[in-house]
């Protein structure tokens, strides 16, 4: 089921607020539930037993008088149907101790089960989706959990194998293919996720910033640079283009990079590399970042305080430009500037009449469907930019740096 939580049981026992509960508090209660807009997530306290082949948990009960199911799909995109179809749904069920499968292994410490299907592999849904609420979720357990991971990819476990081994002490273990039954006293099913993306509300528990994600980020790969002041004034500012291969080419790459060099930056233009201690260092040792609205902006994670992050805004992606990398930036103490690719400097230009809505109004154009929006300014728009146009925002970044 796309939508996520469907719930068969009355939640009227089930606390639905999770902004004003101690840790003591939630443990307490038998189940609790922490679902928002982005995510289902529910604790149980209790006799857990779970059995991964067939997705399904065990939770025992009292009585059979009044005993319920409900199934939960353990990704925080639950808005997201293109995600949600590739995550797993997972059943809860009350049932009497006496019914109840025998425990194969007990632990004594709690679990997280959490799906790194829907859209893992992409960068930003790494961090957005998984990484960040990975985070929230695990971190007030101080190393002390287990994770259980559903629709694992073995290639996403060995590239945030760093993140996951100082989250917990433990191997993370692929559930679904789990015939015995593993027991648990108390079990997170779900990630938590606020409301933002890539973002952190340090005023709902447990109480953390997006700061606190990076600073987290800099231990677990010994970055050096906390600040763009750690690097000698005399030196010349590093700056990276990210080059994009597909879609949303920066076509005159190159000549942007002879600009750069020329007004004071060391210029570095390439690919982010897959390896994520080599990525978390490269970006820590920049300045300055520059990249057309894409993925790959969201290494900013690793920037040092202050940097600058310059987004390149292909026509009619503002909105998503905002939301998903100006708005952070804001929160992780970088600095922010948008370049508004114009009409002339799009590969759109001259594809359609003068006077289309393709160039008018975007927003109409979504209204009408997100496949034809995405194909047109996502998966078909390069973007050369015009160089006199853009030494302005080369200049301001000198000057943010600088200062």
């Amino acid at each position: 089921m796309a939508s996520g939580l469907k719930l068969l049981i009355s939640l009227g026992n089930i606390n639905q607020s999770h902004q004003a509960y101690s840790h003591d508090e939630i443990v307490k209660k038998p189940i609790y539930n922490f679902s928002n807009s982005r995510s289902d997530v529910v604790v149980i306290n209790g006799d857990i037993r779970i059995h991964g082949k067939s997705s399904t948990i065990f939770i025992a009960s009292s009585s059979e008088r009044g005993l319920h199911s409900w199934t939960l799909m353990p990704y925080p995109r639950k808005a997201d149907v293109s995600a949600m179809q590739r995550v797993r749904n997972w059943t809860m069920k009350f049932q009497v101790a006496a019914k109840l499968p025998d425990c194969i292994r007990k632990f004594s410490i709690p679990a997280v089960l959490f799906s790194t299907g829907g859209f893992s592999g992409n960068p930003y849904h790494d961090f957005s989706d998984l990484l960040i609420p990975l985070y929230l979720t695990a971190r007030p357990f101080n190393q002390t959990l287990l994770f259980l991971v559903t629709d694992s990819h073995r290639s996403w476990i060995s590239k945030f194998k760093p993140i996951l081994e100082r989250l917990s002490k433990h191997d993370v273990i692929n559930i679904d293919k789990r015939d015995q039954v593993l027991c648990f006293a108390r079990t997170t099913i779900g990630l938590k996720a606020h409301d933002e993306e890539l973002s952190l509300n340090p005023s709902q528990f447990p109480y953390y910033s997006i700061k606190h994600f990076r600073q987290f980020l800099q231990t677990t790969y010994s970055l050096e640079r906390t600040s763009i002041n750690d690097r000698l004034r005399s030196t010349r500012p590093r700056m990276l283009i990210i080059s994009r291969k597909n879609t949303r080419v920066f076509k005159n790459e190159g000549e942007v990079a002879k600009l750069g060099k020329n007004l004071g930056f060391d210029v570095v233009v390439g690919d982010i590399p897959c390896n994520m201690g080599i990525v978390a260092k490269f970006v820590n040792s920049l300045d300055v970042m520059v990249g057309v609205h894409g993925a790959g902006l969201t290494n900013m994670v690793f920037l040092p305080d202050n940097a600058v992050l310059i987004q390149i805004i292909p026509l009619g992606l503002e909105s998503s430009a905002k939301r998903y990398y100006e708005f952070p930036t804001k929160e992780m103490t970088l600095r922010y500037l948008g370049y508004k690719v114009s009409v002339n400097e799009s590969s759109l230009f001259g594809k359609y009449p003068a006077d289309s809505e393709v160039y008018r109004d975007p927003g109409a154009v979504r209204s009408r469907g997100y496949l034809r929006f995405r194909s047109i300014y996502m998966d078909n728009q390069d973007v050369n930019i015009d160089l006199a146009r853009f030494k302005d925002t080369l200049l301001n970044a000198l000057q943010l740096v600088r200062n």
